[in-house]
């Protein structure tokens, strides 16, 4: 076997190596490569008490009930399913009714979403108050960012949502 041969065998068992353990590697996460499962998938699914998943959609309206001292209980939906969760804990600022959210946490044998971690979601048209103040200071704000709803509020409606449309260049 001449050099070069050589070198293209062992290049191509090299890529054949890094092709089969790439295939193991996203075999192996192919359930967790999703970034959530909406309540619609979980009820296809199956998925089994105890294993931790992230879960992701709309928080009902009129489904939010605060229990004891930091106990929260409320249902997410999709377009075709909904799921109660339970959380202990301080909840995101940006958590509201209608507004959507992605829970880490897992089944209970009841079917109850026993979250650990809950995060608010917000659209592109999100922005802090002290961003929109400085741009209106500096000149930048433009009228139609205003004019944009926002988490089914206008911006500018509500100094604690702080919502706005995405800063200009």
């Amino acid at each position: 076997m001449t050099r070069k041969q050589r070198r293209l065998t062992i290049i191509g068992c090299s890529l054949a190596v890094l092709g089969v353990a790439a295939a193991l590697v996203l075999n192996a996460l192919r359930d967790s490569i999703v970034f959530f499962s909406t309540p619609a998938m979980v009820s296809e699914q199956h998925i089994a008490p105890g294993k931790r998943f992230r879960l992701g959609g709309l928080v009902q309206p009129g489904s939010l009930v605060h229990r004891d001292s930091l106990s929260v209980t409320f249902e997410v939906a999709d377009s075709t399913a909904k799921l109660p969760v339970t959380y202990k804990g301080i909840l995101p600022d940006l958590f509201r009714e209608g507004q959507g959210v992605v829970a880490e946490g897992s089944l209970d044998s009841s079917g109850v979403f026993r979250a650990e971690t809950v995060l608010a979601k917000h659209d592109e048209t999100y922005m802090p108050k002290e961003v929109a103040d400085a741009l209106k200071k500096q000149g930048h704000w433009k009228d139609d960012y205003a004019a944009k709803p926002a988490g089914g509020m206008a911006a500018g409606a509500s100094a604690q949502a702080g919502q706005g449309q995405g800063a200009t260049r």
